[in-house]
């Protein structure tokens, strides 16, 4: 008995000790051509919360059950960072505003102690609106560098960014079929159906790594695809074998042994690691380590998900030639970090599949289930921050679909009765996000004024 309320005793005592907050030890930022990022150094796990607020541009990040370390200092700015804001947020939190210098989109992570390194949550803004755009061309002349908006926000919402690769070209034809007919000339035509389709598409962009008939090297159509910042890499290609029979399209992706040869080879490039570590120490080869097998973990399983969609819809042209997606070792699809597949369309050695090949209007079929798969993993697994992600949301409740201003999926228009705290619910934000992004001081609505509604 004396044991027992012994124990008793201890577990009253233990469920009143005060939990210790976490702890915002500091931040470190750093800048380069193609991001900014901040590193924000923690004590232990922590529940937070980032959205976007325009005019003027900044996020917004909502820490719970944290404070902030004792002499704390702001980063100074760079890069797409103005300014980092601190203050209370609620009863326990702590409120980090990053004040944009100009228009970005976000991405964060959390990552967990290595060994060397504590908890650190990472958030990454990526220049919108402007991308240099690189036509594949890699004569080295420098021509065809333009502008595309390829990343423009949508009140908070970026499209998902394709690039379509068509196999071969210039000196290198690719397979020849019977009659004739070259792989280059193939993947070229099927590569612009489908960035027409895609382009066509709300919510998408795509970008082609060449427009015309000549050569680009595997290694460059992939850094065109993340110049980019590409969601996702397709490779257009017209199958080729030494008997005639083999038909039936396929879809690749690449095998493991291919994703650890070419990890390896990353870390050992100084740049690729400076990039990768971009606000962390540079020397730092355990957290390059850590960070690329997320990267590569999130982009291999993506990459089967893809797969398995394109094919299901490529079937419906008719028998594939395997009935499942194969693995190997393609080099253009070796981007550790980006989600990547290469579609052989069909066999241009047998004389049927290259008539086929040869035909518009089965080329446009072959786009079409390309684009069905694509655009379906894209509705099931959006990139957060995206118009994919704000539609599966509105989707699943957690947005309203009352918006009768101008088809923005982030804003309200305030109907009679409407309470902040019945809409902050609707949404799944708080009252204090909406009051701040609508520059509101009280509490009280006005029937027919249109809020904006900031991302969870």
């Amino acid at each position: 008995m004396s044991a027992c309320l012994l124990w008793a005793v201890l577990a009253v005592l233990v469920s009143t000790c005060p939990v210790q907050a976490a702890q915002i030890d500091q931040v470190q930022v750093s800048a380069s051509a193609t991001r900014t990022r901040a590193v924000f150094e923690l004590s232990g796990p922590v529940k937070y919360k980032l959205f976007q607020l325009a005019n003027p541009g900044r996020v917004v990040l909502d820490f719970s059950d944290s404070q902030l370390a004792h002499g704390f200092a702001d980063a100074a700015s760079r890069g797409l960072l103005k300014d980092i804001r601190t203050g209370r947020h609620g009863k326990d939190g702590v409120r980090v505003v990053l004040d944009l210098a100009a228009s970005a989109h976000p991405r964060s992570f959390l990552l967990e102690p290595d060994g060397k390194a504590g908890y650190r949550l990472v958030v990454d803004l990526y220049p919108a609106g402007k991308v240099a755009k690189v036509d594949g061309n890699d004569s080295g002349s420098g021509k065809g560098l333009s502008t595309l908006g390829a990343a423009a926000l949508m009140r908070g919402a970026r499209k998902v960014v394709v690039a379509v690769d068509a196999g071969h070209g210039g000196t290198d034809p690719g397979a020849t079929g019977p009659n004739g007919t070259h792989e280059k000339t193939i993947t070229l035509e099927v590569a612009r159906d489908l960035a027409k389709l895609i382009d066509a598409q709300p919510g998408m962009t795509a970008v082609l790594t060449r427009k015309g008939d000549y050569y680009v090297g595997l290694k460059q159509r992939r850094m065109i695809a993340r110049k980019h910042h590409a969601d996702m890499f397709v490779s257009i290609h017209a199958d080729a074998y030494r008997s005639s029979d083999a038909r039936g399209s396929s879809v690749w992706v690449l095998s493991t042994h291919g994703r650890v040869s070419e990890a390896a080879r990353w870390l050992a490039d100084s740049q690729n690691r400076s990039d990768l570590l971009n606000g962390a120490n540079p020397h730092d080869h355990v957290l390059a380590k850590v960070l690329l097998n997320m990267q590569q973990t999130y982009a291999i399983r993506a990459s089967t998900e893809i797969a398995s969609s394109v094919l299901t819809n490529l079937a419906r042209l008719g028998p594939t030639h395997r009935d499942h997606i194969e693995r190997a070792n393609f080099v253009v699809l070796r981007s550790p970090d980006i989600p990547s597949i290469l579609v052989e369309t069909a066999f241009i050695t047998n004389p049927v599949g290259e008539r086929k090949l040869e035909s518009a209007t089965y080329r446009k079929k072959l786009a079409h289930a390309i684009l069905a798969g694509v655009k379906h993993y894209f509705e099931t697994t959006p990139p957060r921050g995206t118009w994919f992600a704000l539609q599966l949301q509105r989707k699943r409740g957690e947005l309203a679909s009352n918006d009768s201003s101008s088809g923005n999926p982030g804003s309200y228009k305030v109907a009679r009765g409407d309470t902040l705290s019945g809409i902050a619910k609707r949404y799944g934000v708080s009252i204090n996000a909406i009051k701040s992004a609508n520059d509101l001081n009280g509490n009280l609505l006005q029937a027919g004024a249109v809020l904006t509604i900031p991302a969870g």
